[in-house]
């Protein structure tokens, strides 16, 4: 499995020096640096230590005016930066630590780095948040850009000299619509924030644990009148969590000011957690998080706010994992909500989870039957990750928090260290056929449904939306029309949507509006909870 993780405890200089020199006698120059903390902090700091290495070429030609502000891996462009790691507990100010990027790095050893120009950054992921909102976060430590000649005759040093700062997620980018950045004060005015702590959460976990979100109230909402609204529940995907959705707020406020959107109450829902997204599913890893919404936060929000609180007046919207968990709330749940428009959702029946049929004899992630490297990623149809690419950089990024790595703490069973246990192995891609037949008697969504069909119609038929894109950047449609099938096969009334060349990035977008599919899908739930509402004419979408 996965390569063990260094974790050291540096007690003094003196040990840290015998230890770079005793690492030099058994390793190539080359793969030896020193980080050392040196102004970034004044106390002493535990966390995963980065290092992020780019050709110095490629990187100054991709930068403006030729100034690299930030030297970071991604895994849209696996050979962007080369990335080690490692974990350092109690690093003193002032106290250098050894990393050797031979025993934890993507795509290889840095003792495989051609002999040329780099430039380079230390980045040291105080709390383990790298992976779970993909990339650096306020108070992560850094070091400044530094350029390093490989091989290097000593190990080159890098110094961690400051913290990145908090930001206000109300700052809105240069690029939000003016109309947007005018009303954000009013905005901010109708949002209330969610801080709740689930009886049930914690209860689980054996400490209080908080939902988090925002409550956005419509224009001219009064709570001293009668008047109630329907209420979406909206959430992330992978990487997202409660401040990266304040744009989202922002532009719904502004819509439904301006009448491009119906009055309704929005619950945006924080699902992001240390082990990754949480996907509001009860699980024996994450605890019971569709338990702590729908029985626990849900009633509470009713009770405080004028929300409909009927089932035709609830409605759930979310996209990539989001709309994975929306779905899965949708058919878990179908009594309590009137409806979900799930947009791209992570795969909701496991015979093709992204291209791969992880019920297959010896199924394996990264190759097929061929020996070919299966895909991940794509844009305008052109691979850019692979799934072992993905997957072998994410574990150098850090053990909690992934994407593979999320979908393990949702959906597997615990293991005998505590943990999920993995679903495949990250060396060979060797899929655990126990692992997911567990995966398939538990959160198999189409599985689920051709079991329970009886009993769900009811509560279900007509209440599935789903839209994706037929060249989702993430495979996406693959899953989706296998779900299609097995509805369609049940009988069932749904509506599945499969927007022309669209992909996972630009599926909401029609022209210069970032936001009109979500405007569509508002009217269309609007419809259901105020019948013979007239709402302006359908977007062409589909």
């Amino acid at each position: 499995m996965a390569a063990a993780l260094l974790a050291v405890c540096v007690t003094g200089a003196g040990t840290a020096w015998t230890e770079l020199a005793r690492a030099e006698q058994s390793a190539p120059a080359q793969s030896l640096f020193q980080i050392e903390l040196d102004g970034a902090s004044q106390q002493p700091v535990s966390g995963r230590l980065l290092l992020f290495a780019s050709d110095a070429k490629a990187a100054q030609a991709a930068a403006k005016n030729g100034k690299v502000e930030m030297v970071d891996a991604s895994p849209f462009d696996p050979g962007q930066a080369w990335v080690a790691a490692r974990e350092v507990t109690h690093l003193q100010p002032g106290q250098p630590v050894t990393l050797d990027a031979d025993q934890l790095a993507f795509p290889a050893a840095f003792s495989k780095l051609p002999p040329g120009d780099y430039l380079m950054q230390a980045v040291l992921d105080v709390d383990h948040g790298y992976n779970v909102v993909d990339g650096r976060v306020p108070g992560d430590l850094v070091s400044e850009v530094v350029p390093v000649h490989l091989p290097a005759t000593s190990a080159p040093v890098l110094k961690l000299t400051r913290a990145l700062p908090t930001s206000d997620p109300w700052m809105l980018s240069a690029q939000t619509p003016a109309a947007v950045r005018q009303l954000l004060p009013q905005a901010r005015a109708h949002t209330q924030a969610i801080d709740f702590t689930s009886p049930a959460l914690s209860a689980f976990w054996g400490h209080p644990i908080a939902m988090r979100g925002r409550v956005l109230l419509p224009p001219g909402y009064d709570a001293h009148a009668a008047t109630r609204y329907p209420t979406v529940y909206y959430t992330h995907g992978y990487g997202g969590n409660n401040d990266r959705m304040v744009p989202v707020l922002a532009s719904v406020y502004a819509a439904m000011s301006k009448g491009e959107m119906p009055p309704m109450i929005w619950v945006f829902l924080d699902e992001s957690g240390y082990t990754g997204t949480v996907e509001f599913a009860d699980s024996v890893n994450n605890g019971p998080w569709g338990q702590a919404l729908t029985a626990e936060l849900i009633p509470a929000l009713e009770a405080k706010y004028h929300m409909d609180a009927t089932p035709n007046g609830r409605f759930l919207n979310g996209h990539s994992s989001g709309g994975w968990a929306t779905l899965w709330l949708q058919t878990t749940y179908p009594s309590i909500f009137g409806g979900t428009w799930s947009t791209s959702p992570d795969p909701s029946d496991f015979h093709d989870f992204v291209g791969v049929d992880l019920y297959a004899p010896n199924a394996n992630l990264y190759r097929d039957a061929q020996g070919k490297q299966r895909p991940f990623l794509r844009d305008q149809g052109k691979v850019i990750a692979t799934l072992e690419e993905f997957s072998k950089q994410e574990r150098v990024a850090g053990e909690y928090g992934g994407q593979m790595s999320s979908f393990e703490w949702v959906f597997s069973p615990r293991g005998k260290d505590g943990r999920p246990m993995p679903m495949f192995d990250r060396d060979t891609g060797a899929i655990d056929p126990k692992v997911m037949s567990y995966w398939h008697d538990h959160y198999d969504i189409a599985y689920r449904l051709q079991q329970q069909w009886p009993q769900l119609k009811g509560d279900l038929d007509g209440k599935i939306h789903l839209y994706v894109g037929s060249v989702d950047s993430a495979y996406l449609e693959g899953p989706a029309h296998k779900l299609k099938a097995v509805l369609d096969g049940l009988g069932a009334k749904s509506d599945f949507r499969f927007l022309p060349a669209k992909g996972h990035f630009d599926l909401y977008t029609l022209g210069d509006d970032r936001y009109a599919l979500l405007k569509d899908i508002s009217w269309q739930m609007y419809a259901i909870a105020r019948p013979g509402t007239k709402a302006p004419a359908p977007l062409i979408l589909h």
